[in-house]
């Protein structure tokens, strides 16, 4: 989140308004709100613009990088060079043949730990007290500090310097400690090395030893429990779960089903279906069926008294109780199926979870076995890999006692080089050049960001969302000088009085031909410009002629009196009857402008009896233009400029004069300019280049949407990009394009 604006700006009357109370409705940041993306154009610009501070920066870190390198003590530096490594090819091939891939690299040799012990205090105290004989108050840290050492590149030599204010001590130092390295390497690298040899033999029996307990263990484990590896045992049990789930399922079915084949026996109806399926039942009760057919077909013919028919009810009689004691004996024989066929399930089923339960106990074993597995075998794959090692390295150590007889050799002996090494005083300046250029643009950038104004039109054009009428330039010689002396300059023929073009075309043809007179030419930036905005001004008239306008601004000192006053210049030499009405009663500056006395005016019409002809004056040197003063300045001034009088005072001025030029207070914080304002034909506000506060200028543009103001454009004043002659007029006309958002 942004913090709020805390700069103040200094109120219409001299005392500070904060920022943050310029206005009820918005909250603006304190800093641009440009683009992130910067192109060359602006970086350009922003080095312009700042060049006395990065000139300022520049000069005094220069300043100081110069003094500081010119007064430093020469540091000189001397080294000498030591093979560690055999680069015989015999040797190295002897190497690769025998050690482990580890050895493919080259080098047998730890070179930062070796850098290390050669740098050590317990290694170089012989050195230290020899030296000590010269310098008695040389200390090891006084000789560490000066002292490098390191490997050359990746090579097999390692480089030893040492910097010094002295030359000569350079010298011993250098000389005694490449002797002292050479000797160090003679005496003490075999010896380490067979030591390392014995460590190894030493510490084999007891890994040897180690490696046989756990395999051992390995193999009793396995055998215990018949377990091969954790995965494998998973799988096992996974395969029986899955099995043991299907049988159950099945199981469950086929008990389910005797049960209810049973309870369905218990039954009527049950029994009834079981002895219909029985085949002699079914024999005795078609023979039932056939003996009552006869009976009924015998009893058509015959009395029931008839031995026909009493001999066929016999037999029918006889084969009841056959019925009755087939039905017993068959629902005897189903439900004793039934029950056999249930106590069978049943122990399948008892079987079936005593499988589960046995297969549940190993599942809840498995964790422990995996556990143990893991740590025997762990135990024994370090045991290996320590064997393997300590084998390796005892081969290694054997190898390079054997190829390692020679010490260290001095390739390059101790030289000392004739130049310092610092101060470097070029490479010093040059540096401090690049430094001193990157601090001064980051001053400029802090500057930059922190500026909160506008330095070009194009980004006024790119945030303010108003037409762009004019861009004025900056000139000195406007603020020396009352008026300009356009009534001089411009002569009768010059001037269109009696036949001003009547629509855009005719003036832009105008504007041609004015081109080309060099008289135009010589009348500088500023009466081009002016030149610029009075036509973009005309070019607004397409349907309803601008009769009366109002000039105004954001804040005090952006201009706006001097643009009201010499547009009106402007447009009385094209031929129009000027008015230029000093509406500011707060702080008037038009008569100042003018030359004019300021006893009588506009103040003076409103609150008094008086005709307008009193406080009308004439303009020296320019007939067509006239000026009313603001007058004595009143005690409200808001309250004469809302009145009646006011606004049948500009009906009044707009029927008698081609154009009517209102210098009105700012609008920032005052109400003056909105009270009149929408009874003119149009609104112009100026904008001071590289001062105008942006966060103001936005507060002015989103008041302006809430009152009935007819908007002209903004004229953007004190531009310091210098333009000149016939291209300065087309790139500012570029920049005077009316585009309305």
């Amino acid at each position: 989140m942004i913090e709020k604006q805390t700069t103040t700006h200094r109120s219409y009357y001299g005392d500070s308004i904060p920022s943050s109370k310029l206005s009820p409705y918005a909250t603006f940041s304190p800093f641009p709100e440009e683009a992130n993306e910067w192109n060359l154009k602006r970086f350009f610009g922003l080095i312009q613009r700042r060049a006395i501070i990065i000139t300022g920066v520049v000069s005094v870190t220069m300043a100081g990088v110069s003094y500081s390198t010119l007064n430093q003590e020469s540091v000189y530096q001397g080294s000498f060079q030591i093979l560690v490594e055999s680069v015989n090819d015999d040797s190295k091939v002897g190497k690769l043949s025998l050690l482990d891939s580890n050895a493919s690299s080259g080098s047998s040799l730890d070179y930062e730990s070796q850098i290390q012990v050669l740098r050590s205090p317990e290694l170089l105290q012989p050195v230290l007290t020899k030296l000590q004989e010269a310098y008695p108050d040389l200390s090891y840290n006084a000789l560490i500090q000066g002292l490098t050492i390191r490997r050359f590149g990746a090579t097999k030599v390692i480089e030893v310097k040492y910097q010094s204010h002295d030359t000569q001590k350079i010298q011993l130092i250098l000389d005694t400690i490449s002797q002292f390295y050479l000797n160090y390497s003679l005496d003490k690298r075999q010896t380490k090395l067979r030591q390392g040899i014995q460590f190894v033999e030493k510490q084999l029996p007891d890994i040897q030893n180690r490696v046989a307990q756990l395999q051992r263990e390995m193999q009793i484990f396995r055998q215990k429990y018949n377990f091969i590896d954790p995965e494998s045992q998973s799988q096992r049990i996974s395969g029986q779960i899955q099995s043991l789930t299907q049988q159950r399922l099945t199981i469950n079915q086929q008990l389910a089903a005797a049960r209810a084949n049973y309870m369905s026996l218990q039954g009527q109806e049950g029994q009834f279906a079981a002895i219909n399926n029985a085949p002699i039942y079914q024999q005795l009760i078609t023979q039932q069926r056939q003996l009552e057919t006869q009976i009924s077909g015998e009893l058509a013919r015959f009395q029931p008294d008839n031995p026909v028919v009493q001999t066929l009810q016999e037999k029918r009689d006889n084969l009841f109780p056959l019925i009755r004691e087939e039905a017993k004996r068959t629902l005897t024989i189903k439900l004793a199926e039934a029950t056999i066929l249930l106590q069978k399930i049943e122990a399948d089923s008892k079987q079936q979870a005593q499988a589960e339960q046995q297969l549940q106990r190993e599942l809840e074993q498995l964790p422990v076995l995996s556990r143990q597995y893991t740590d025997i075998q762990r135990n024994l794959q370090l045991a290996n890999e320590s064997l393997t090692r300590f084998l390796g390295n005892r081969e290694k150590l054997q190898i390079e006692v054997a190829q390692t007889e020679l010490p260290w050799e001095l390739i390059q002996s101790p030289t000392l080089a004739e130049l310092p090494i610092y101060p470097n005083i070029p490479r010093s300046l040059l540096l401090g050049l690049v430094a001193s250029s990157l601090l001064g643009i980051g001053a400029a950038l802090l500057i930059e960001e922190m500026d909160n104004t506008y330095h070009n039109i194009e980004s006024l054009q790119e945030k303010i969302k108003l037409p762009i009428l004019g861009s004025l330039p900056f000139d000195k010689t406007i603020a020396n000088n009352s008026s300009l002396d356009i009534a001089g300059k411009v002569s009768k023929k010059e001037q269109l009085s009696d036949n001003f073009p009547k629509n855009t075309d005719q003036l832009s043809n105008m504007l041609t031909r004015q081109i080309t007179q060099s008289s135009y030419y010589s009348q500088g930036a500023f009466w081009e410009s002016l030149q610029i905005l009075y036509g973009n001004l005309q070019l607004l008239n397409s349907d309803q002629p601008i009769g009366s306008l109002i000039i105004s601004s954001s804040l005090p000192g952006d201009g706006k009196s001097t643009v009201a006053f010499h547009l009106a210049q402007i447009a009385a030499a094209m031929g129009k009857r000027v008015l230029l009405v000093d509406t500011d009663l707060r702080r008037p500056q038009v008569h100042k402008l003018s030359g004019l006395n300021n006893l009588w005016g506009l103040s003076n019409l409103i609150s008094a009896n008086i005709a307008v002809e009193q406080v009308i004056q004439e303009m020296p040197g320019m007939k067509n233009l006239s000026v009313i003063t603001s007058g004595p300045i009143p005690p409200d001034p808001a309250r004469l400029l809302s009145s009646d009088k006011m606004r049948q005072l500009m009906s009044y001025l707009r029927l008698n004069f081609d154009l009517v030029i209102y210098d009105s207070p700012p609008m920032l914080g005052l109400v003056d300019s909105r009270l009149i304002a929408p009874y003119t034909d149009g609104f112009i506000l100026v904008v001071k280049m590289n001062q105008t506060d942006k966060s103001a200028l936005l507060q002015v543009q989103d008041s302006l949407k809430r009152y009935p103001i007819n908007v002209l454009g903004i004229v953007a004043n004190g531009d310091k990009c210098q333009l000149k002659g016939y291209d300065s007029y087309y790139r500012q006309s570029n920049f005077a394009e009316v585009k309305y958002s």
